[in-house]
């Protein structure tokens, strides 16, 4: 598989910058709002955003409970800053009602890294990315405060996990979509390649 085709989750956030960074790696990029559209996808992103916001109008246009549906059943996804927390199985902090994807065992800390005025970017090393450092825009981001056994840390700064896979599901607390260098994209629609491969076998 070349061309896989890869939605992005258009409820709320940066969703055209991952359509452009995902149409940059060579994927088919689509906005994904409703249950029927996650049919035929071969992998998912979760935008950065709020995350509150997302999971209340995933709920609202009935597609939390498909996408978790999904995710168990081995559908690739990849989630920057709110999508990192939406596919926490734990939020340590979580808002009144907040719910999650759930699919890395790990426990995420909300605007661990400070408040919007706080945002900066910094040089990340990303464990399977190739070449120079990531730059890493980090923007009312989160950090991992703990993971399971199955989880693979990719990424820390300052002492801090920022990027974790866990089998087909890749998460950043950095917003790579934001900085024009595709790499991470590249390395989530590989993992997608992959993953239709060995379905097909």
């Amino acid at each position: 598989m070349t061309n896989p085709v890869v939605g992005v989750l258009a409820l709320q956030g940066d969703v055209r910058e991952h359509l452009v960074a995902l149409a940059a790696t060579d994927a088919v990029a689509r906005p994904v709002r409703r249950p029927e559209e996650l049919d035929g996808i071969d992998g998912l992103v979760i935008p950065g955003g709020e995350s509150t916001t997302i999971s209340r109008l995933a709920v609202l246009f009935g597609v939390l409970d498909p996408l978790r549906a999904r995710v168990r059943a081995g559908l690739p996804v990849y989630g920057t800053c709110a999508g990192m927390i939406l596919l926490a199985d734990k939020i340590l902090d979580p808002r009144s009602g907040q719910e999650t994807v759930g699919g890395i065992d790990m426990i995420v800390r909300r605007n661990a890294f400070g408040r919007q005025n706080e945002s900066f970017e910094a040089a990340v090393d990303v464990r399977g990315v190739a070449g120079d450092p990531v730059q890493g825009v980090f923007i009312r981001a989160p950090w991992v405060e703990s993971v399971g056994g199955a989880v693979e840390v990719l990424a820390e700064h300052d002492g801090h996990i920022v990027a974790v896979r866990q089998g087909d599901v890749l998460a950043t607390s950095f917003h790579p979509e934001l900085t024009g260098d595709h790499r991470v994209h590249a390395l989530f629609v590989d993992m997608v390649r992959a993953r239709a491969k060995a379905d097909a076998l």
